[in-house]
């Protein structure tokens, strides 16, 4: 705790009460033994650094903060050395990276995170930090030689989020800030050119009306489209100074319709931005997409003040967007987009539909080359795909931000093994900067090369678009946000269909397999929340026309009306939209995503990825995805298929039928030992209660009972089923129990398994088999010893039988808390001949966590969510393990057993295995490997690899058997 407050200064601590400090002490204390992880500090943590803010703007050096509360870039300024992220912000990074390797950028200022943290608090700045702002304002006076709010020559500033992961869209920016009616005339003199001043004052009006106070912008649009028809335009670029005057004077209205005036002071217009700009940090919006993303742990965004350059300035001017290399596919080309006579909202908002950059080539030939070598520089910099936005006025090249550019999963991976082939990168930087979704979208579905040839396909290709977004998506067309959001949760999947999108529909495109938009380009707000998602996109179909009220789309050239409901399908890689639902097929693992994940296999001392599988299809495809074995096959599911359910019932009801169920389960083992060869297979003996084999009492009648063994004994059947009744099944007769109530079960599938294994070995002494046998749900030593015993002399009678030496262990799942408890005298057991009883522990979370807990994993969805939303969860704990709590209970468990077996090998086999911030845990737990299903082994193959990295750079080298015993 006292570290807490001398991090911030001796004086900030003191300025603490000391019976306050006291009562934190006492609460961090009980909560940091007692409670787990899952439960919420961030209020009071929260309530702590604001705290901490306010005393440090009275108490620090300069003008109160450790790290200055206001950071300069560009001009005179001196670049920092080692910008942070978290406090200047992803763009404030990148601007002063770009100031510092030559690159120019309009000079401004970063007002920092905490800042954003504190305005949450009071809703405002205090006075001091004011002042700040006007000083700064005055070092980018004497470095653009001119003057905020002068009436002859005015400086002029955007204002933007940055927050330290990029939100793209989903936060509030304001352009042109310090126009009014004298100083747009003072522009108009300075510049030569009305028109400009004019529609940069038009466009100041209505962003300030919308994301100031809150105007809707259909409001301000209205007035565009009656100025222009009055004018028979088409576009804003052919309006007149006089019809642009007349626009602002209509836009005017517009407050005053409202009930609201546009300051003419141009401080009281940028104190207004900044607050909306910290503001935006909380709207639905933004705290969406950090839901959406799993954004956890900022503590706000950065506000970017930065003099306004004009890209529409007239033809010579211009603004566009650009990735250094192609976000959707890696491939090493510049991909981007500009407009001539234009704003940066106008190509981001999809307002027009931009030009490619190649052809900036032939208009503005010097900043294009200019602008390569910048975009050059960047990318060797930082050693990743650089995302762009730029500026030219009167052909002179500005530079307004960088960062690493959002990308699809094909991007990623090839990006990544091209960057480390050209020496921009090393492997180690490569793979960290994958992304766990990254992985996901290489195995989403695509449309078959035998598809896309066929007639079918392309007889009903409605219309061709951008390529937005990677992959396929088919879906039933939405038209709103809400109706997207509600259809998925109903199960249904959604293509949402929009003129273009806007922040304010990101919960939709959230919930929709892909998007369709009419307007925008490849570097507009649908465009890239899509790839940074990996969802299929197809943008700027002009040929696409949208009837809200008759819920209808049309495509033009084409004589089809479809319906809201209707289905279509999207192709993300060629823009094509076809109207029919196409089939799709899963794509191979192979190419720049199977080096990648090579690559990850390869760093020293992580954890090794098994699979869940319970048949020898589901074990070939998780060897084919990279699983070093099986961690979890789960008998009972061989059970339920249709012809073996019968006599998995008539077993249980009358004793009969073992020897049949035996030869089922022989086969089930062979195929997946086969399938696994040489690898591990660890098989958990029956688990589940019985009675979930069993019929329902309304099943029961006359066929039932025939096939059971009760004959034509309806009653007798229901009275049998009646008096297996459990009032609490999960916690009733399952697992070890039920294999010492019912010893010839446990003895029928050890059989089967050792069995499978000889057979395999005789048909071919190539395949080496290598059964792991796991006890489930066991509490107690006594029960544990009893069935491994059991498991040994079978085990041991089968090889003898047989006459073959075959390789097996035995362990315990690990899923009563109990049993972690006694964990080193479960590791030390010995058969007669001293031989081990228990060779591994293999931790089952998902039932650790429910007996930990005291929940129900089946009844948590009725409260976790809003536990999580109302901040008493940081987490579902049956997703993301509970570090504190079931994460305490492993570490002992684990260090307790290695410490009398040394040899035990220490895994993870519930679905917590296949979550990157569990994988973290157990890497530092130093478990050996973690099990999930199979299509979770790619990604937490990947995030092994990473979390051993990134535990590396964090200075800690141990080895994980050091890392298990330091507990």
């Amino acid at each position: 705790v006292r570290n807490n407050f001398t991090q911030r200064g001796e004086e900030a601590k003191m300025k603490i009460p000391k019976i306050a400090l006291t009562l934190f002490a006492t609460v961090h204390l009980a909560t940091a033994f007692t409670a787990p992880s899952f439960l919420s500090r961030k209020s009071l943590d929260f309530k702590l650094r604001v705290a901490n803010v306010a005393v440090e703007s009275k108490t620090s050096t300069g003008n109160g903060f450790e790290t200055p509360p206001i950071v300069p870039f560009g001009g005179s300024a001196r670049p920092q050395d080692t910008p942070d992220k978290t406090i200047v912000g992803g763009k404030g990074v990148g601007l002063q990276e770009m100031s510092r390797i030559g690159v120019e950028v309009p000079p401004g200022f970063t007002l920092t995170t905490p800042l954003c943290e504190l305005f949450q608090e009071s809703r405002d700045l205090t006075p001091e930090l004011w002042d700040m702002v006007k000083e700064s304002v005055k070092r980018v006076e004497e470095d653009m030689g001119k003057k905020y709010g002068d009436k002859e020559n005015p400086l002029l500033f955007s204002c933007r989020s940055g927050a330290a992961v990029s939100m793209p869209g989903m936060m509030d920016t304001v352009l042109n800030i310090g126009l009014n009616s004298e100083t747009v005339e003072g522009l108009a003199k300075a510049t030569g050119n009305p028109r400009f001043a004019y529609d940069a004052f038009r466009r100041l009006l209505d962003m300030y009306g919308d994301v100031v106070l809150g105007i809707e912008h259909e409001a301000f649009e209205e007035k565009m489209e009656q100025i222009k028809d009055e004018e028979g335009v088409f576009d804003d670029t052919e309006l007149s100074v006089d019809a642009l005057k007349r626009l602002a004077v209509e836009y005017k209205k517009v407050y005053t319709d409202h009930g609201m005036e546009f300051p003419e002071d141009p401080y009281d217009q940028l104190k207004s931005c900044v607050r909306a700009v910290f503001g935006s940090w909380m709207a639905d919006r933004a705290i969406k997409y950090r839901e959406i993303n799993d954004i956890e742990n900022l503590i706000g965004t950065a506000c970017n003040i930065q003099t306004m350059v004009f890209g529409n300035m007239g033809e010579s001017s211009g603004t566009g967007v650009a990735f250094s290399r192609d976000p959707g596919t890696g491939e090493n080309k510049l991909y981007g987009e500009y407009l001539i006579n234009a704003q940066g909202e106008d190509v981001v908002a999809g307002i027009r539909t931009p030009e490619p950059i190649s052809r900036m080539k032939a208009v503005l030939p010097a900043a294009y080359e200019q602008f390569l070598d910048n975009v050059d520089k960047l990318e060797n910099h930082f050693g990743d795909m650089q995302d762009v936005e730029f500026t030219v006025e009167n052909e002179k090249l500005w530079m307004l931000q960088c960062r690493s550019g959002k990308r699809t999963g094909k991007a990623a991976f090839n990006l990544a093994v091209d960057l480390v082939e050209e020496g921009l990168t090393t492997r180690e930087d490569a793979l960290l900067n994958i992304e766990a979704g990254h992985v996901d979208q290489m195995l989403h579905p695509e449309f078959p090369e035998s598809v896309l040839s066929s007639a079918e396909y392309k007889d009903n290709i409605l219309g061709t678009g951008l390529p937005g977004g990677p992959g396929a998506a088919v879906g039933k067309i939405v038209l709103s946000t809400e109706e997207a959001e509600m259809m998925k949760a109903n199960g249904e999947s959604v293509i949402m269909v929009r003129e273009n999108t806007s922040p304010e529909d990101v919960g939709g495109m959230w919930a929709a397999e892909g998007i369709l938009t009419q307007r925008g380009g490849m570097t507009s707000h649908a465009a890239v929340v899509a790839r940074g998602w990996g969802k299929t996109c197809v943008c700027g179909l002009g040929a696409l026309s949208i009837d809200e009220e008759a819920r209808t789309v049309k495509f033009a050239g084409s004589d089809k009306v479809l319906k809201a409901g209707d289905v279509i399908s999207l192709n993300g890689s060629t823009g094509e939209v076809i109207g029919l639902e196409v089939s799709t097929s899963q794509p191979a693992l192979g190419g720049a995503l199977g080096t990648v994940l090579g690559w990850a296999d390869d760093v020293t001392d992580s954890l090794k990825v098994m699979a869940n599988a319970d048949s020898g299809p589901d074990a070939t495809k998780a060897a084919e995805l990279g699983a070093k074995g099986i961690g979890l096959c789960r008998t009972e599911h061989m059970f339920f298929e249709k012809e073996r359910l019968p006599v998995v019932r008539k077993w249980i009801l009358k004793g009969e039928g073992l020897s049949e169920l035996q030869e089922f389960q022989r086969k089930d083992f062979r195929d997946i030992l086969k399938a696994m060869n040489d690898k591990p297979v660890t098989i958990r003996l029956l688990d589940p209660p019985l009675h979930e084999f069993l019929p329902r009492l309304e099943q029961c009648n006359a066929e039932m009972a025939e096939s059971v063994g009760f004959g034509s004994d309806v009653e007798g059947l229901k009275a049998k089923i009646e008096g297996m009744h459990e009032e609490n099944p999960m916690l009733g007769l399952r697992g070890v129990r039920l294999g010492l109530t019912r010893p010839e079960l446990s003895e029928m599938q050890v059989q089967a398994i050792m069995d499978a294994a000889c057979d395999l070995v005789q048909a071919d002494s190539e395949n080496k088999p290598f059964p792991r046998i796991m006890v489930p749900l066991a509490g107690s030593v006594a029960e544990y010893e009893r069935q491994a015993k059991t498991v040994k002399r079978v085990a041991e009678q089968v090889k003898k039988d047989r006459g073959l030496d075959i390789r097996y262990e035995i362990g315990t799942m690990m899923e009563v808390p109990r049993l972690t408890l006694v964990a080193d005298q479960i590791a030390s057991l010995k058969d007669e001949d001293g031989g081990s009883l228990c060779n591994f522990f293999s931790y089952g979370t998902n039932d650790l966590t429910q007996m930990t807990l005291g929940i129900s994993r089946d009844d948590a969805g009725a409260f976790i969510p809003e536990y999580i939303a109302s901040g008493i969860c940081e987490a579902d704990p049956f997703v993301t393990i509970d570090t504190e709590g079931v994460g305490f209970l492993i570490r002992k468990s684990a260090a307790a057993g290695r410490s009398a077996s040394t040899d035990l090998s220490l895994s993870v086999c519930g679905e917590h295995g296949g979550d990157p911030a569990s994988i973290a845990f157990f890497d530092n737990v130093g478990l050996n490997y973690v099990s999930c299903s199979p299509f979770r082994v790619p990604v937490a193959r990947l995030t092994a690899g990473q979390a051993a990295l990134k535990r590396r750079r964090s200075g800690d080298t141990s080895t994980a058997a050091e890392r298990v015993n330091k507990f």
